[in-house]
């Protein structure tokens, strides 16, 4: 059983920056991608950004220059750092890990979130 675990949220001000982890943990063969979408009140989840195995990433344009994701321990552990946070920021960050088993069975394993909120 594979899961992943975000940490880091909370309240900063505008103009602040935060860093959020995620941690993926149980019998993992491969992880083939890891990313992080938000969801903020009343729409749609969205995505943030996105990062292979193999190092290439994926972000949404209105972040691009903002927001950087990376990943540490051969790729088990992904970050997400915010600088320059806009009260349009705030939303529950989600995590999530595409997962190759041994039998090459793929699957996506989705944190539980963690809240980010801009505010003055």
């Amino acid at each position: 059983q594979v899961q992943v675990v975000e940490s880091g949220g909370g309240l900063v001000q505008p103009g602040g920056s935060l860093r959020l982890s995620c941690a993926a943990s149980g019998s993992i063969f491969r992880i083939n991608a890891m990313g992080w979408y938000r969801q903020a009140p009343g729409k749609e989840r969205e995505l943030v950004a996105t990062v292979t195995s193999g190092g290439a990433t994926t972000y949404a344009d209105s972040l691009k220059g903002r927001f950087t994701i990376s990943t540490y321990n051969a790729g088990n552990t992904l970050y997400l750092k915010m600088n320059s946070l806009k009260p349009e920021d705030t939303a529950v960050y989600y995590c999530n890990a595409d997962i190759e088993r041994s039998d090459h069975f793929l699957y996506t394993v989705w944190g539980q979130g963690t809240q980010v909120t801009v505010s003055s």
